[in-house]
């Protein structure tokens, strides 16, 4: 959310900063200000992301603030399809997103997220993002959730139905990346079904809060070793 965070979370040890505002949601978009600091104190080997919002079916609006996200130097921005019903309009945002994004900064990635509790909010089937993220020439398909309650990913998608979605999005030549109120738990089950990132922020803070809580170094210090215990293990395993 803020300069702090950012640097306990460098100092545990993260690979990517995700600049958000989770008081506007899941994919809450940050200020440009801020985003622009976190990246200028950030080191340039590790990676900084900031969402859009979980954006309503806008596509000029959010075409427009892709171009502005990407002049602030970020390495990936992601969208979250909240406010679509249909293949046919994500598409469409998602590919003027991509080519207003590329237009100021061709080194970019975008990320498609779509949400494992789609039926909630009324929006698109999240399995259906790796396709959509493909014919729109993103570079990475994200599933999230959208309502944080208490419930988490897994509540919602079957770890099958989650290495299908990676599958399809590795085998499009996407990257793919889960995220939805994960728990250090989790990570091994996340590792082990092959996503290229995994998204958290409740899991790293204080009190497991997404908003009251702040990040600390220590906690991301232990979400990453246990990633480290999860790779070592699958290397034995290989």
């Amino acid at each position: 959310m803020n300069e702090n965070e950012a640097s306990e979370a460098l100092a545990g040890g993260a690979d990517i900063i995700d600049v958000k505002n989770p008081l506007e949601g899941a994919l809450g978009a940050n200020f440009p200000w801020v985003i622009r600091r976190i990246r200028e104190i950030t080191p340039k080997n590790v990676l900084v992301s900031c969402p859009l919002g979980d954006v309503p079916n806008l596509p000029g609006s959010i075409s427009l603030a892709a171009l502005g996200a990407a002049s602030l130097g970020v390495d990936y921005i992601k969208v979250g399809l909240h406010g679509f019903k249909t293949v046919k309009d994500a598409l469409f945002l998602l590919e003027n997103v991509n080519k207003a994004a590329k237009a100021c900064n061709p080194k970019i990635k975008v990320a498609a997220a779509g949400y494992a509790d789609a039926e909630r909010i009324g929006s698109i089937d999240p399995m259906l993002v790796p396709e959509i993220a493909s014919k729109a020439q993103v570079d990475l398909a994200m599933v999230d959730t959208a309502v944080k309650d208490g419930k988490n990913l897994f509540d919602f998608l079957a770890a099958k139905q989650l290495e299908k979605f990676v599958d399809l999005a590795h085998d499009l030549g996407l990257e793919a990346a889960l995220a939805g109120s994960l728990r250090k738990r989790d990570l091994p089950e996340v590792y082990g079904l092959g996503a290229d990132v995994a998204g958290l922020r409740g899991a790293a803070c204080t009190y497991s809060d997404r908003v009251r809580g702040r990040i600390t170094r220590k906690l991301v210090q232990e979400l990453v070793e246990t990633v480290k215990q999860a790779e070592n293990q699958a290397d034995k395993k290989a």
